[in-house]
């Protein structure tokens, strides 16, 4: 991978929308990266959401909060129509959603990753993305690397204190 001219570091709740010779950077755990890339412009965005939704108990939003991810796909819903692109044009990647509680996992908490995984694909299948690549659960923590410009998604996943593996997911997996 040749080095991005930026390179942006997403942290839960964050969102990018970028051009070529950027690289976006985020760790994951529970939370979900979901990764959208444009093969003839070359443009994408990636969030990283902590939560499928708001809770109840917390008010109307005044802005969107990119920690919720119903809310950070309508930042993806306005940066597509800001470029005049619609979801079918793109290839989604979704990356994350691990059971950070291992084999001890037992209750509906322990369980966030698993819904976290189950939101992004509802949310990319209800606006009709292609999602060429899913590396989500298990256990442990993943570090991803988007490079804007060929689309491609590099994770280093780290099982359990095993060994980082590191996979490019191109989507032709």
């Amino acid at each position: 991978m040749k080095h991005g001219k930026r390179k942006i570091f997403l942290h839960p709740g964050d969102f990018v929308f970028a051009e070529p010779g950027t690289h976006v950077h985020t760790v994951l755990g529970s939370c979900i990266a979901i990764c959208l890339w444009h093969p003839q412009l070359q443009i994408g965005g990636m969030c990283h959401f902590v939560l499928p939704k708001r809770p109840a108990r917390e008010s109307a939003p005044v802005e969107l909060d990119g920690r919720y991810g119903d809310e950070a796909m309508e930042m993806f819903d306005m940066a597509l129509r800001l470029h005049q692109t619609d979801y079918s044009q793109y290839s989604a990647k979704i990356f994350g959603g691990a059971n950070m509680f291992g084999k001890k996992a037992n209750s509906k908490e322990d369980l966030i990753g698993e819904k976290n995984a189950a939101a992004a694909m509802q949310y990319l299948m209800g606006r009709k993305a292609e999602i060429s690549v899913v590396h989500v659960g298990e256990e442990g923590h993943r570090r991803i690397v988007m490079d804007v410009e060929s689309g491609n998604v590099w994770v280093k996943h780290n099982l359990e204190g095993n060994p980082i593996s590191m996979k490019s997911q191109s989507g032709r997996v």
